[in-house]
């Protein structure tokens, strides 16, 4: 391509930006992510102001949630950060639904703008789209009607039964998200239209079984029975999903309440995947916005101020702070991500000698394959364990030290030779392990027949203790239940080595 065919090519120079522009790099954008083999949801592109970004930040990310007090306290202090210049708003968000829904910041300037597209309607789109987990977990093309219609009916709840009422009742219900998902069994599809109609049947139901007569008979009690009952235990097996189980045989919630668990519930639900998958996802869609720019710009669509300004902010986005560094926080998800979606390409087109003995499967392979076989397929703790290679391993000058809680000494564990690299891999995958960073804590037993109390079972994993706000958590759990839930500490091995006990306020 010649010098002047170059300029003549190029979409657009400096900052500036127009409606018409946007479309026109979504466009080209989107020509060169088919040839790549991108598939995505189809996108919808929404303009908005940075006050509102902050607004949808607050929000967990989903700008037509239903209100709540901490998202307002997360964005008052979101906006003191940002407005004192102590941290920078994201370019972008983007929510998983279909259409893909990526919001811009109208402060952006036109390289960020294209940016924020291939980043988000192209990468995070094609990932949410392909990969398993978000499959399986999410309904894409459910989500928007459903929070719609969970935001319509929470607010509902407000004038109704009072404000601080429907309060409470989200506050115990978030302190227990983490805890709202059953993992192993693949959940029914979202459907706003379904929730209303199963709604309406679930009232209709309790007020036809409701006659005020039957109070007033004499209850009988069968000994012979009510011994056998009292033997039975209940739930049969122990159970992870605390919302489901409190959703359905609380003993004190009213069916609005049980309306809100249910919807926290399906919340916590949608969010799985996603702390499931934060380093693919980040990777994965960085990856992507640099090859889309970079094509671009062998291409002559843009210019040489604009791959400035990509390369910068993608840089500071990748950038990985030492352990010393005042900005450290543990491995940066885009840093890890990027890295090794870079790597597998570079093992797939230009193998070495190592990369031949860790990857023979993968050497001299289409490197858009391999990389699309592993979105589809994995997780961040199955990612790393099956692609973390011994460079990645030095350039990011990753060992182990063994910190054993006995010991009086730290113990360099695992360096840079065949076992170290081995060992670095599988103790860094299993710190993406959900078992180790969620503690296990499983429904024991239900007293449906006595006291009604709950009592729950906390799987201690080498003596980790929980952290001091557990007896809080209770506390929420205990408002939901409505009667006194206990909690074994039990560890394999030892039996239960310590109860905490909690009654209702």
């Amino acid at each position: 391509m010649t010098a002047l065919s170059r300029k003549d090519s190029i979409l657009s120079r400096g900052g500036d930006w127009d409606f018409e522009l946007l479309q026109r790099y979504d466009q080209e954008i989107a020509v060169i992510a088919k040839e790549y083999g991108l598939d995505t949801y189809p996108n919808q592109i929404e303009v908005i102001a940075s006050e509102q970004m902050l607004d949808a930040y607050a929000s967990v990310g989903l700008p037509i949630s239903y209100n709540h007090w901490s998202y307002g306290k997360e964005f008052i202090q979101n906006e003191e950060a940002y407005r004192r210049g102590m941290r920078g708003l994201a370019y972008e968000l983007v929510i998983n639904s279909d259409p893909c829904i990526a919001y811009l910041m109208e402060d952006n300037s036109m390289p960020m703008q294209a940016l924020v597209i291939a980043h988000a309607s192209y990468g995070h789109n094609s990932f949410f789209k392909g990969n398993y987990l978000f499959k399986q977990w999410t309904s894409a093309d459910a989500i928007v009607d459903y929070m719609v219609f969970a935001r319509k009916y929470i607010f509902d709840c407000e004038q109704r039964f009072g404000q601080q009422r429907v309060e409470e009742t989200i506050d115990a219900c978030h302190a227990l998200m983490d805890h709202g998902v059953d993992r192993f069994h693949r959940p029914s599809p979202l459907s706003a239209k379904e929730e209303l109609q199963r709604q309406h049947d679930r009232e209709e139901h309790a007020w036809k079984q409701y006659d005020d007569i039957w109070r007033t008979l004499p209850q009988k009690a069968n000994k012979k029975t009510g011994e056998k009952q009292k033997k039975h235990s209940f739930p049969p097996e122990p159970q992870e999903n605390l919302l489901y189980f409190i959703e359905k045989y609380s003993p004190s919630l009213e069916p609005w309440q049980r309306e809100i668990v249910r919807i926290v519930r399906k919340l916590a639900q949608y969010f799985y995947p996603q702390g499931l998958t934060k380093v693919m996802n980040e990777g994965w869609a960085t990856f992507w916005h640099y090859t889309l720019l970079n094509t671009m710009y062998d291409r002559g669509l843009v210019d040489d101020g604009f791959m400035f300004e990509i390369l910068q902010s993608h840089t500071n986005v990748v950038m990985q702070p030492g352990f010393d560094h005042p900005a450290y926080s543990g491995i940066n998800p885009y840093a890890l991500g990027f890295a090794m979606m870079r790597d597998i390409r570079r093992i797939c087109e230009e193998p070495d000698d190592e990369d031949r003995a860790w990857f023979p499967d993968l050497v001299n392979k289409d490197w858009r394959q391999v990389l699309d076989f592993a979105m589809r397929n994995y997780k961040d703790e199955s990612f790393i364990a099956q692609y973390l290679s011994p460079k990645l391993i030095r350039e990011f000058h990753l060992f182990a030290i063994a910190d054993e809680h006995k010991a009086d000494h730290l113990r360099v564990d695992a360096i840079h030779n065949e076992a170290g690299y081995r060992e670095v891999r599988r103790l860094l995958s299993k710190q993406y392990n959900r078992d180790v960073l969620v503690p296990d804590i499983q429904i024991l037993r239900y007293e449906h027949m006595g006291d009604r109390s709950l009592t729950l079972r906390y799987n201690q994993l080498r003596d980790r203790p929980l952290s001091a706000d557990a007896k809080e958590v209770l506390k929420h759990l205990s408002s939901l239940w409505g009667f006194t839930v206990k909690m074994e500490i039990y560890e394999e091995g030892r039996g239960v080595l310590d109860t905490v006990e909690v009654c209702p306020a």
